[in-house]
């Protein structure tokens, strides 16, 4: 893989739709769905003008799930709500292992002397959850959520300084790329609703079935409002020490040790909601609280005065 330093266009309709030659979600979908996939080792490659990396994956296995992320019936592994047009899919990757190591590049812009980056994490799952339009099989929502047991991590002063280059190299290019998804998640956002509408004032005249009621019910328990990405780490001890005087000539001789840092987290979450606007709602979210709730009042007076301030301009 190799990051781009202009976003691409969005892929458009699924491929699999395509090739079975139908435009809406149906049997092909269906079928890909309920496939258990097993490997047993994957490397990715990813080059960056800034930096390369390689991710390593042994034992990785990936199926579908109930709601409740356990391996059932594939009847039940998806939420279909004809009045909305809309489908929910869970899915599931676990892992025995996983290696990332990431280096700078041969360029002038590197310094001279860089530490790789390495971390090796036991196993881990990623859970994924979609809501797609069934007419055209395009993502409306998305939900991803990577956990991860206990991690230790080591980390030299000069392997810090060289992962904050990297991430400073790829910032360009995720927010070029998340600027993209911001410009277009609002005709998404109307097509939908606006199919939404179209089902339900079609339906209405022909009367709901016994159990529509039920199942918007419990599409509504596990839809996804909006996208979001988590990562939660049961618990994670990390270690920074200082390898300067490895470095440096003659500092062990006249006994310049260098220092070392311990911190340890439990229950480490980190929540993004990258199409989330100032002023909404937030009792959607995973972690919600009254503190939150508070804080979206203090959001929704911010923007009624910044909208007063334009208006008068």
């Amino acid at each position: 893989m190799r990051t781009c330093e202009e976003p691409r266009p969005p892929n458009g309709q699924s491929p699999i739709a395509l090739a079975a030659g139908q435009s809406e979600y149906g049997f092909a979908e269906k079928v890909v769905e309920g496939m258990f996939i097993v490997v047993n080792s994957i490397t990715i490659k990813i080059h960056s003008k800034a930096f390369h990396a390689s991710f390593e994956l042994w034992q990785l296995q990936g199926y579908s799930v109930n709601p409740n992320w356990q391996q059932s019936d594939l009847r039940l592994t998806r939420i279909t709500d004809p009045q909305r047009g809309e489908v929910l899919t869970f899915k599931e990757l676990t892992w025995q292992t996983l290696r990332i190591e990431a280096d700078a590049t041969d360029s002038g812009d590197q310094d001279p002397i860089t530490t790789p980056l390495r971390l090796i994490t036991n196993q881990g799952r990623i859970q994924i959850s979609l809501k797609r339009r069934t007419k055209d099989c395009n993502v409306v929502a998305s939900k991803l959520m990577f956990l991860l047991d206990d991690l230790l991590w080591v980390l030299t002063d000069s392997q810090l300084k060289a992962m904050m280059k990297y991430a400073e190299s790829l910032s360009e290019a995720m927010e070029k790329s998340a600027q993209q998804r911001k410009s277009l998640a609002p005709e998404s956002v109307q097509v939908s609703e606006f199919g939404y509408c179209a089902q339900q004032s079609w339906a209405q005249p022909f009367g709901a079935s016994p159990n529509a009621s039920s199942i918007g019910q419990y599409f509504d328990k596990h839809d996804m409002k909006e996208s979001s990405y988590h990562l939660l780490i049961s618990r994670l001890d990390l270690h920074i020490c200082d390898d300067s005087h490895a470095r440096e000539s003659g500092a062990l001789k006249h006994g310049m040790l260098g220092g070392a840092i311990q911190l340890t987290f439990r229950r480490m979450a980190f929540d993004y909601y990258p199409f989330h606007r100032a002023g909404d709602a937030c009792k959607h979210w995973v972690r919600y609280s009254e503190a939150m709730e508070t804080r979206g009042q203090w959001a929704k007076k911010l923007v009624s005065e910044f909208q007063n301030k334009m208006e008068k301009l």
